[in-house]
C-alpha cells in the first residue's frame, strides 16, 4: 500500500523493532534516479500523468524497500532538471544518506554539480554512488567514469564512499546495492524523538471519507492519533485521526520515518507544501534570523541585501541576505555569518539547515545553518557579528546564558522554548550557575544585582521626598525596576538583599526610619490626643486633620502612622478610636461574656449613639469578639 492511501485510523504493528531510515536519490536529469528506485523497490514514484508522458520527475516521488528484518529504508526520488530543483530541495532536507546516482555512459553533468552541492551544504554525512546503466559501456569506460567520480568527491563525505555499478534493466549490481545500502542504515544515528514533534509537509489531498492527508518526513519526535498539531505558519490547531508509516496504519510515527497523517478539522488552503506541523503553542514562526553561511566557490560575491530564493524544510519563500562583518559583498567560497529576513514567516529553530538560491539565474550558490531566529533588530554591524559567533562557536549552556543575560527583566521558559526549540527540561538541565531559576522565570545575576542596584537608588530617592511614609507601594516600585517580570519574582529578588524590607504592601530600605520634624510631632500628639480624649465620642476625621496644625497632606500621613504604630485603630473608612478606648471596651464586654444582646443593650452599656453603634458591633463580629446572631449578638 503507498503512503498517499493513508488515512485509516486502525492501529496495527508487528512487534518486531525496525530501524528506519530516509535515503535520497540525487543525480542529473535522466542519469536512472527513478528507475533505479523502482528496480530496488518494485514502487514507480513518477505518480504524475506528465512524468509518465515526458519520461521524467517533475515532483518527488517515494518508495519503501525492507533492507533486513530490522531495516527498512524509504526512498524519496528527487528530479533532476534544473527547472525542478527547487521539488529536489523539497524532499532532500529530511534525509539520513543520499544516492548520488551518476550514469556510467555521461559520467558527471551539471545537476550532478548541483545536486551534489546541496548534499553538502545540508550536510548529509553518509552515503554512496550508483553508477547508473553499466550495461551500456564496456569495462574500460565502466573503470574511467569511476575514476571520474572518485575525484570529484575527494575530499567530501563520500570520498570513501562505494562506486556501485547496476544496471536497472538487467538488474546486474542491485544485490550490492542492497547491501551498501544495509550496511550504511545500520550505522545511520538515530534521529532524536526526545524533541518537539515537526514535520515539513511535502504533498496534501483529500481522500473521500477521510478528509485532509499530509505526508512528510518527521524531522524529531513523536505523533499520535488523537494528538493535536499545529499548522506553522500561523495557522490552526488540527486532530490527528490515523498516522501511516510506509503505508501501514502504525500507533505513532517518529523522528527519520515517512509518515502520513489524516487530519480532523483542516482546510485544504492552509495544507500545502512549506508548511509544518508541529506543537500546539510552543514554538514561534520567524521572518528575520541569524545564520552561518557557506558560499560555494561557483557562485558570484553576494552582495548586501542581495535578492535570493530561502529553501529549509520543503518551503521556499523570497529572502534578502544582509552582512554582519561590515563587508559589501560575501566572496565566493567564504564561510560567515550573515542575517536573512524573509518575506514570508517560517518556522525555523538553532540548528536547521538550509539552502539559498540566486534569483537570476536561478542556481543554488550556498547554504547554512540557523543561530538565532530571533536577534536583536538593531546594533552596531561589529557587536551583532561578535553575538552572532558566541551562539554558533559556545556551549549550549553558554548559548542560553547569552539569550537570557539580554533579557535584563528575565525571561520566561516558556519563551526559551520557543526561542530554541529545546524541551524545558533540557533547558532546566543545562542552566549555567549565572543564572538564577525563580520558578517559570529566568534572569541571569548581572541583571539581578543591576536591578536591586536601581531598586536602592530609587527606594533612597522615594524616602527623601517622603520622610513620613512607612515605605514604597511593592507595585509602585516593581514598576519601575521590573516591570515586565512576574510580582512574584519580584518580591523573591528584593529578598536576596538584606538590605529591602517587605512588610505587606510596601517595600523599603531597612535603614530608613521615620523622622518627624518639631510641627510633625506636635501634630501627631495633637491627633493622638484628640481620639484619646473623646473616647467612644469621637469627633469627625476631617476636623482632627484640620486641626492638627500642619497641611492636609503631611496630617493624613501622620495619622497612617498613628495606624500603624496600633495607636489609633480604625474601624472604618471614616472612624477611628484610640487604642485605651478599645481597650476599654473590650473589658467592657468581658464582663457580659457568654450573653446575649441587641442594639439597644449595647447603646446603652457604651453611652453611643446608632451612628456609632453599628460601625463598631461590625468591627467586633470582624474581631471574633462578638457574633451575630440574628437581630441580637452574643459576646464571644
Amino acid at each position: 500500500m503507498s503512503e498517499l492511501s493513508c488515512a485509516s485510523a486502525g492501529h496495527t504493528r508487528s512487534s518486531r523493532i525496525v530501524k528506519h531510515v530516509i535515503a535520497g536519490t540525487a543525480g542529473h536529469i535522466d542519469h536512472g534516479k527513478t528507475a533505479l528506485v523502482r528496480a530496488l523497490t518494485g514502487i514507480e514514484t513518477d505518480r504524475l500523468e506528465e512524468e509518465k508522458r515526458r519520461g521524467i520527475s517533475i515532483d518527488i516521488g517515494f518508495a519503501h524497500l525492507d533492507l533486513a528484518a530490522d531495516s527498512r529504508v524509504a526512498f524519496i526520488d528527487v528530479p533532476g532538471h534544473e527547472r525542478f530543483i527547487k521539488n529536489m530541495l523539497a524532499g532532500v532536507g529530511g534525509i539520513d544518506f543520499v544516492i548520488l546516482v551518476i550514469a556510467a555512459d555521461e559520467s558527471i553533468k551539471p545537476q550532478t554539480r548541483e545536486h551534489f552541492a546541496i548534499c553538502r551544504l545540508l550536510q548529509i554525512r553518509s552515503g554512496l554512488i550508483a553508477l547508473t546503466k553499466s550495461d551500456l559501456v564496456d569495462e574500460d569506460t565502466l573503470e574511467v567514469a569511476k575514476l571520474e567520480i572518485a575525484d570529484f568527491v575527494a575530499g567530501s563525505f563520500l570520498e570513501n564512499a562505494p562506486i556501485v555499478p547496476v544496471s536497472s534493466v538487467t538488474g546486474a549490481g542491485i544485490p550490492e546495492l542492497r547491501a551498501e545500502m544495509l550496511r550504511i542504515a545500520k550505522a545511520s544515528p538515530a534521529r532524536d524523538r526526545t524533541q518537539f514533534f515537526r514535520m515539513p509537509v511535502d504533498r496534501s489531498f483529500v481522500m473521500p471519507g477521510f478528509g485532509a492527508v499530509v505526508t512528510g518526513t518527521v524531522f524529531t519526535g513523536e505523533i499520535r492519533p488523537e494528538d493535536e498539531v499545529q499548522i506553522y505558519p500561523r495557522g490552526g490547531l488540527l486532530r490527528v485521526r490515523g498516522v501511516q508509516v510506509h503505508g501501514e496504519p502504525a500507533p505513532q510515527a517518529s523522528a527519520g520515518q515517512r509518515a502520513a497523517l489524516n487530519l480532523a478539522g483542516a482546510s485544504t488552503h492552509e495544507l500545502v507544501r512549506g508548511v509544518t506541523l508541529g506543537p500546539k503553542q510552543v514554538l514561534v514562526e520567524t521572518t528575520l534570523f541569524d545564520c552561518a553561511l557557506d558560499l560555494l566557490e561557483s557562485a558570484k560575491p553576494l552582495k548586501n541585501r542581495a535578492p535570493v530564493h530561502f529553501h529549509a524544510g520543503t518551503a521556499e519563500v523570497a529572502a534578502e541576505v544582509r552582512t554582519l562583518d561590515n563587508s559589501s559583498a560575501i566572496e565566493p567560497g567564504a564561510s560567515t555569518l550573515i542575517r536573512i529576513v524573509l518575506r514570508e514567516p517560517l518556522l525555523l529553530l538553532p540548528g536547521d539547515r538550509f539552502i539559498i538560491r540566486m534569483f537570476s539565474p536561478v542556481t543554488t550558490i550556498g547554504g547554512g545553518e540557523i543561530i538565532d531566529i530571533a536577534p536583536p533588530r538593531r546594533g552596531s554591524r561589529k557587536m551583532l557579528f561578535e553575538r552572532a559567533r558566541k551562539l554558533a562557536e559556545g556551549s549550549l549552556p553558554e548559548r542560553i546564558s547569552l539569550l537570557i543575560s539580554e533579557n535584563r527583566e528575565g525571561i520566561s521558559i516558556a519563551a526559551l522554548v520557543a526561542r530554541m526549540g529545546l524541551r524545558p527540561n533540557a533547558i532546566s538541565q543545562s542552566l549555567p550557575k549565572a543564572v538564577h531559576h525563580f520558578g517559570d522565570w529566568l534572569i541571569h545575576q548581572d541583571a539581578i544585582k543591576t536591578k536591586i542596584a536601581i531598586a536602592k537608588q530609587y527606594l533612597r530617592a522615594y524616602h527623601r521626598e517622603n520622610p513620613l511614609a512607612p515605605g514604597c507601594s511593592k507595585e509602585e516600585l516593581r514598576s519601575r525596576v521590573l516591570p515586565n517580570a512576574p510580582p512574584a519574582v519580584f518580591e523573591q529578588i528584593l529578598s536576596l538583599d538584606k538590605e529591602f524590607v517587605i512588610t505587606g504592601e510596601f517595600a523599603r530600605l531597612s535603614s530608613h526610619k521615620i523622622t518627624m520634624q518639631a510641627d510633625e510631632q506636635d501634630a501627631s500628639a495633637r491627633i493622638e490626643s484628640a481620639f484619646a480624649s473623646a473616647g467612644l465620642q469621637v469627633p469627625s476625621l476631617p476636623e482632627v486633620l484640620k486641626a492638627s496644625g500642619v497641611d492636609p497632606s503631611r496630617a493624613r500621613t501622620l495619622l497612617e502612622l498613628l495606624l500603624k504604630d496600633r495607636k489609633l485603630v480604625k474601624v472604618s473608612d471614616d472612624l477611628m478610636f484610640h487604642a485605651s478606648t478599645v481597650e476599654t471596651l473590650k473589658a467592657l464586654l468581658s464582663q457580659y461574656k457568654g450573653s446575649r444582646f441587641s442594639v439597644t443593650d449595647f447603646k446603652e452599656w457604651t453611652g453611643v449613639s446608632r451612628k456609632y453603634a453599628i460601625p463598631l458591633l461590625e468591627w467586633l463580629d470582624r474581631e471574633r469578639l462578638t457574633r451575630r446572631d440574628g437581630d441580637s449578638r452574643v459576646v464571644l
